[in-house]
């Protein structure tokens, strides 16, 4: 039987966030069964009309990062939202902010703030670079971290650095946070005792370019971009077939082994150049003149067949529209239909790890603008004229 509750069915949180980072934390806590409270400007938030689908203008970033919270408008610059703060954060298991730095005290969403309010709270901090050094204060996004980890540099060639059109540096920083933040629930249950959590764009992207960076500080290598070409094996690369394009990695000597045989080139094993993966990597360009000759003569779906018979890990380059019709992608049921008013069901992908039992799922749409704020402010206990009072003063 299905299980009747989720892993963090009873934990409340209150989602601070802008953008993806941390929205897309709290939105992975909601898919575990958290009680999410998205707080954002009475206005809306900038984050909510990025890529508008919907005739409200809302974002499609939106509806992923936000998908299963409940929505609360609060203009946290004015002083009477202080109060609607402090009886929030009362009620929280878990409070998530990607403000800079020095906005949080002035409104009162600082850890000291907090802990005065509920000493056992879980503080998730997002930040750009981190809460100490000398950006700890700058703002950031995505692209800064992929620039400054190295990333732009070495995805590029010489001359043209290239960044990545997907937000990794977000999404992982959200998921390094959750994570974070799970564990810090877990340890609340033995020792009573909140904790500070923190991730940084920045981290992340350091992270994911940890290889390279090892790389740089233990031989002093200072590689430069090759594009799509793999520097550390080969062939790895993308090539062009008659009708698109696939990309192809060969790593390691089994797979070579089986690729110099699909080529037709058995001799290339012995082949001094081509000895283990470092030689490959520098004779990279050589290898990717072969298998794109073999590719231009081959259609995708032609070239494909032949590198999955051999078991040497290839992929289409699809656009979007494909992605979204792929029958892999179709079969893993990865994009959930989530109703939204005003639009048909959106595809929203589920968070990147399951659970038996349905102990991960998306619980529900994103909340439109304020959709759940006189319910939350009167489970906090504000009256009815307190909720008028504060509309006509633009709190909420």
């Amino acid at each position: 039987m299905p299980r009747m509750t989720r892993p963090l069915s009873g934990v409340r949180v209150l989602d601070f966030g802008r953008y993806i980072a941390g929205p897309y934390c709290a939105a992975l806590l909601s898919d575990l069964g958290a009680d999410v409270i998205r707080v954002e400007r009475p206005e809306g938030s900038e984050d909510r009309f990025i890529a508008p689908v919907t005739p409200a203008g809302d974002g499609a970033m939106f509806l992923q990062c936000n998908r299963g919270k409940r929505g609360l408008t609060l203009a946290l610059g004015k002083p009477a939202a202080r109060e609607i703060t402090r009886r929030l954060v009362r009620t929280a298991d878990v409070v998530v902010v990607n403000l800079p730095p020095q906005t949080l005290a002035p409104v009162g969403l600082d850890e000291a703030s907090l802990r005065a309010e509920r000493p056992d709270v879980i503080f998730t901090l997002v930040t750009a670079y981190g809460s100490s050094g000398p950006d700890a204060e700058r703002v950031g996004f995505d692209g800064v971290g992929q620039a400054m980890s190295g990333a732009l540099y070495l995805s590029g060639t010489p001359g043209t650095p290239t960044k990545c059109v997907a937000n990794y540096v977000d999404f992982t920083t959200a998921m390094s946070a959750a994570l974070g933040t799970v564990a810090a629930l877990y340890d609340r249950r033995a020792t009573g005792k909140g904790r500070l959590v923190e991730s940084s764009l920045l981290g992340s992207a350091l992270t994911v370019m940890g290889p390279s960076l090892v790389e740089q500080a233990l031989t002093g290598i200072d590689r430069i971009g090759t594009g799509n070409r793999s520097q550390l094996s080969g062939p790895s690369d993308t090539f062009a077939t008659r009708d698109g394009f696939v990309l192809v990695q060969t790593v390691g000597q089994p797979i070579f082994e089986r690729w110099a045989r699909l080529m037709g080139e058995p001799a290339w094993t012995d082949d001094p150049r081509y000895e283990n993966d470092v030689a490959r990597g520098r004779h990279g360009a050589a290898l990717s003149d072969r298998m794109q000759a073999w590719c231009s003569e081959r259609t995708t779906a032609e070239a494909l067949r032949a590198l999955t018979d051999a078991k040497i890990p290839a992929g289409p380059v699809l656009a979007p529209r494909a992605t979204l019709a792929h029958p892999q992608v179709e079969a893993m049921g990865f994009f959930e239909s989530v109703p939204y008013p005003g639009t048909p069901a959106a595809k929203v992908p589920r968070a990147p790890v399951s659970l038996s039992d349905e102990g991960v799922r998306i619980a529900g749409r994103a909340p439109t603008l304020g959709e759940h704020t006189d319910a939350i402010l009167a489970e906090l206990g504000f009256s009815p004229d307190d909720i008028v009072e504060f509309r006509r003063n633009l709190v909420v």
